[in-house]
């Protein structure tokens, strides 16, 4: 697998497609197989991309839904204090929040 210290693991595509996808290719697949916190286990490690969006926890074996790049996008990360009022029942599907 070519790389070179610039590009890093876009090195493979050599001269071809041009500098800016290929830094692009680059910084995706850098925060692609970077370590991610696991939403069960909570352990920071590699998650392993199943497919787009399908990921999978090595330690926990979980498999779980995130983004296409990352396991963990940042419409996920606003959602998520949400998701857990919801999961624990302090608010009702389908209801208007308070107005204070």
């Amino acid at each position: 697998m070519g790389r070179t210290k610039i590009v890093g693991p876009a090195g493979r595509f050599g001269a071809r497609y041009g500098a800016t996808l290929r830094k692009r290719v680059a910084l995706i697949e850098r925060k692609m197989k970077s370590k991610h916190r696991c939403p069960f286990c909570y352990s920071l490690v590699k998650m392993k991309r199943l497919s787009i969006g399908v990921w999978q926890c090595p330690k926990c074996e979980k498999i779980f839904a995130g983004g296409a790049w990352v396991p963990k996008t940042v419409v996920g990360k606003t959602l998520a204090p949400e998701e857990e009022k919801l999961a624990k029942g302090r608010i009702v599907p389908g209801t208007r929040p308070k107005e204070e």
